[in-house]
C-alpha cells in the first residue's frame, strides 16, 4: 500500500474505533439511571429440544467486555450465542471465563463452526474445531452446536456431515444440533427437516426480508416437525440509512420479530449498556405498539444496510465475487461499527482488497438498490489494514 491509501484506511478504522461502545462498570445493578424493570421476560419452547428460554437472548459475537455479559445475565437473559471464529476464539474464551463456576442450570450456550464436508480431512478437522471450542468455553458440552453459515441446500444432506453431527450429540458434547443460514432459507429448512438431524435453525429474520411469506411458511413446517427457530440479523443492519449514520430502534425491530410465535428467541448483538437497555425495554413490553408499526412502515422502502442474500448478484458479476458476504462485511463496518469483524469476514473469503480492478463498469443490478461496486470499493481494502488499528 502507498502512504495515502494506508492513511485513508487507518482513518476508516479509526472512525469505527472512535464510536465502538466501551464498558465502564462491572455489574448491571451498579449503573446509575439503569431501568430496574422486574417484569419477568416471557419464555418460549425451542422446538422439541426441551429448552425453554427467554424471548431475548444475547448474540455475543461483537461483545468483548464481560461486564456487558454480566449485565445481560443479571437482567434475566439465560441463552448466549457465540461461534468458533468470533474474535479469533477470544469470544468463546471470554464466555468460558465468565461462566466458570456458575450454576450450569442457569444458562445455556450455543456455539457454531464452519467446515466443508467435501474436504479430505473433514471429520478430523471439524472434531478438532469443536473440541477447541469446548476447551475455550471450559465446558464439557454446549446446549446447541450449529453447523455455521450453510450457504446451499446440498450441504445439509451431506452424509459425512450428518454422521459427524450425530456423533457430537451421541457423545454428549452437544445436547442439540442446529444450522445457521443467511441464504436459501426456505429450501434449507425443508432439507434440514428431511435430514432428521437438525433440531434448531438460526436464521436471519427481520421486516426487510423480501421472502417473508415463503420463509414464514417454511418456519411453520419446521415447527410442526419439531424444529426450533432462533432469529438473528433482527436489527436490519443496525442503521436506518444506507450510510450507517443513524442507529436503528432495536426495541421496535425486536417487537416485530416476536409477533411471530414460531420464533423462540432473538439474539441481538448488543455491545453496550445502552443497547442492552433498548433490548430489555422491548423484552419487558414485547407487544408491537402502533408507534412501532409506524416506525417500521417508514423504513420498509428506505435503502438500508441489510443484504437480502438472494445471490442474484453473483451470476451478474464478471468475476463471480461473493458479493453477499462482502455486503455483510460492509454492514459490519458501517452499521455495526465493527471494522475488525468486517476484516475477519473478508479475510475468510481470501480477498485482496483490489477485487474490481480492471472492470470498466459494474454489471450487477442489485434488487435492493445497493450500489455494489461502490460498496465493494469502500470496504474490501480493509483487508490490508493491520489488525492492531481495528477494534
Amino acid at each position: 500500500m502507498d502512504r495515502r491509501t494506508f492513511l485513508s484506511l487507518s482513518a476508516l478504522a479509526g472512525a469505527g474505533a472512535a464510536i465502538a461502545p466501551q464498558a465502564a462498570i462491572s455489574a448491571v445493578k451498579s449503573r446509575p439511571g439503569m431501568k430496574n424493570d422486574t417484569t419477568p421476560i416471557a419464555t418460549r419452547q425451542l422446538g422439541l429440544t426441551g429448552m425453554e428460554i427467554p424471548i431475548l437472548s444475547m448474540g455475543v459475537m461483537r461483545a468483548d467486555n464481560p461486564a456487558v455479559v454480566r449485565a445481560a445475565y443479571n437482567a434475566g437473559l439465560t441463552h448466549f450465542d457465540t461461534a468458533h471464529g468470533y474474535q479469533n476464539g477470544k469470544n468463546e474464551e471470554m464466555l468460558g471465563t465468565f461462566f466458570k463456576g456458575r450454576d450450569r442450570s442457569t444458562f445455556t450456550i450455543a456455539t457454531k463452526g464452519k467446515a466443508d464436508p467435501r474436504s479430505d480431512n473433514f471429520e478430523q478437522d471439524y472434531a478438532t474445531l469443536f473440541d477447541t471450542s469446548l476447551r475455550r468455553l471450559q465446558m464439557d458440552y454446549v446446549d446447541i452446536f450449529y453447523f455455521h453459515a450453510a450457504d446451499d441446500v446440498e450441504t445439509l444432506s451431506n452424509p459425512r456431515l450428518l454422521a459427524l453431527l450425530k456423533k457430537f450429540k451421541d457423545s454428549g458434547k452437544a445436547r442439540h444440533i442446529g444450522f445457521s443460514t443467511h441464504a436459501h432459507k426456505p429450501a434449507q429448512i425443508d432439507e434440514a427437516i428431511a435430514s432428521g438431524v437438525f433440531e434448531v435453525c438460526l436464521v436471519s429474520y427481520n421486516f426487510k426480508l423480501n421472502i417473508l411469506p415463503e420463509l414464514n411458511a417454511a418456519i411453520r413446517r419446521g415447527v410442526k416437525a419439531g424444529m426450533g427457530f432462533v432469529a438473528m440479523k433482527t436489527m436490519v443492519g443496525g442503521a436506518e440509512d444506507a450510510e450507517g449514520n443513524r442507529r436503528v430502534n432495536g426495541a421496535s425491530c425486536l417487537r416485530w420479530v416476536w409477533q411471530n410465535p414460531d420464533i423462540t428467541t432473538a439474539i441481538p448483538g448488543f455491545t453496550s449498556f445502552d443497547l442492552l437497555d433498548n433490548c430489555l425495554e422491548a423484552a419487558h413490553s414485547p407487544v408491537l405498539m402502533p408507534a412501532d408499526a409506524e416506525y417500521i412502515a417508514a423504513l420498509q422502502t428506505r435503502p438500508m444496510l441489510f443484504c437480502q442474500n438472494c445471490g442474484n448478484c453473483i451470476d451478474q458479476c464478471a468475476r463471480r465475487l461473493p458479493i453477499p458476504a462482502i455486503m455483510r462485511a460492509y454492514m459490519y463496518n458501517f452499521g455495526y461499527r465493527h471494522p475488525a469483524l468486517s476484516k475477519e469476514t473478508l479475510t475468510e473469503l481470501a480477498l485482496t482488497g483490489n477485487e474490481c480492478a480492471g472492470c470498466r463498469a459494474c454489471t450487477v443490478d442489485c434488487p435492493s438498490g445497493f450500489k455494489v461496486a461502490e460498496k465493494i470499493a469502500a470496504i474490501t481494502p480493509i483487508v490490508n489494514v493491520p489488525s492492531c488499528y481495528l477494534t
